[in-house]
């Protein structure tokens, strides 16, 4: 089976963009992508031709991890709408929980979690709707990841496209591949790490201050 669509230079990583997709480049990879998987399911001794469970799961699965578990890799990044800051306000604002669903890229496992964004708008700059950090983030989280770079890439694009002069990014999330297979870990067994830009760099008190609210925000759930 023939496969068109464009090819990523050898430097790519598994958890950058590869471009927009033109529909006919997304289908074309999705069949290519059941074939194999139809393969795999054969190695595998899963009747995918006689199973009646089976039957349509390699198109199924492959329309999954194009469309739905990495549309980030092959979609255009949301649009960012900027407001002008009126009142010019400076104070610390957080905003979270926003939902994490991603997949691990050492095991094709779920990560399920909670993102918390604090950010120092620039007086004299613009600010963004609230909903855009959330579509921020499930964009970025809607590839293969692992969280250490998903954290990372999420702050990067808020700092470039915002230029605040301070953000941080908080996630807390459970790993799959960890409480699911090898150590088979609690399902309460989560990961925690974070990402600072900007003033609070160097500021800790605003440090302390933005992880106050987002444990403060944690524990309402």
């Amino acid at each position: 089976m023939s496969c068109t669509i464009h090819r990523l230079p050898a430097s790519r990583l598994s958890n950058e963009a590869v471009g927009v997709l033109e529909p006919a480049e997304k289908a074309t990879m999705i069949e290519a992508a059941a074939g194999k998987l139809e393969e795999l399911f054969d190695i595998l001794q899963l009747d995918t031709k006689n199973d009646h469970n089976m039957q349509e799961t390699p198109m199924r699965v492959a329309r999954m991890l194009v469309e739905d578990l990495m549309y980030g890799r092959y979609s255009a990044p949301p649009a960012v709408t900027e407001f002008e800051n009126v009142e010019r306000y400076d104070q610390l604002l957080v905003t979270g929980p926003i939902e994490v669903r991603s997949t691990c890229a050492h095991h094709l496992m779920p990560i399920v979690g909670q993102a918390f964004i604090g950010v120092l708008p620039s007086p004299d700059g613009k600010i963004i709707g609230l909903s855009k950090y959330d579509r921020i983030v499930h964009y970025f989280s809607a590839r293969l990841q692992i969280q250490e770079e998903l954290v990372a890439q999420i702050g990067k694009y808020i700092m470039d496209v915002t230029q605040p002069r301070g953000l941080a990014i908080r996630i807390s999330a459970v790993h799959l591949c960890r409480t699911h297979r090898g150590v088979r870990a609690s399902i309460d067994s989560r990961m925690v790490n974070s990402a600072f830009y900007g003033e609070f760099l160097t500021d800790p008190n605003l440090k302390a201050s933005f992880l106050q609210e987002a444990l403060a925000l944690e524990e309402r759930r």
